[in-house]
C-alpha cells in the first residue's frame, strides 16, 4: 500500500485539508503531491539539484507559502 498521510496547508481564510503522499518523477529524486479533500487544490512539490523546494506542478492559483509549509510536514513523516 502506497504511504500517505493527512495534511493542512495554511489559506488565507482557512486551512485547507488534503492527503499527501510521495510521488516518483523522472526529474526529481524526492518529490510530493498534496490533493485537497474538497478537490479545489492540488499542488506537487520537488527538491530540485541545489536542495530547494520547488512547486512543479498543480492548480493555480497557490501560495508560495505552501512549498515550505508541504515539505516541512511531508519530509518528517517520510524520512
Amino acid at each position: 500500500m502506497e504511504q500517505q498521510f493527512e495534511a493542512a496547508l495554511t489559506g488565507t481564510d482557512s486551512t485547507i485539508d488534503g492527503i499527501v503522499k510521495p510521488v516518483s518523477t523522472t526529474d526529481y529524486k524526492e518529490a510530493y503531491e498534496f490533493k485537497s479533500i474538497d478537490e479545489t487544490l492540488h499542488l506537487v512539490i520537488a527538491k530540485d539539484s541545489d536542495g530547494e523546494w520547488i512547486r512543479i506542478d498543480g492548480t493555480e492559483p497557490y501560495l508560495s507559502s505552501w512549498i515550505d509549509e508541504l515539505a516541512e510536514q511531508a519530509v518528517g513523516l517520510f524520512l
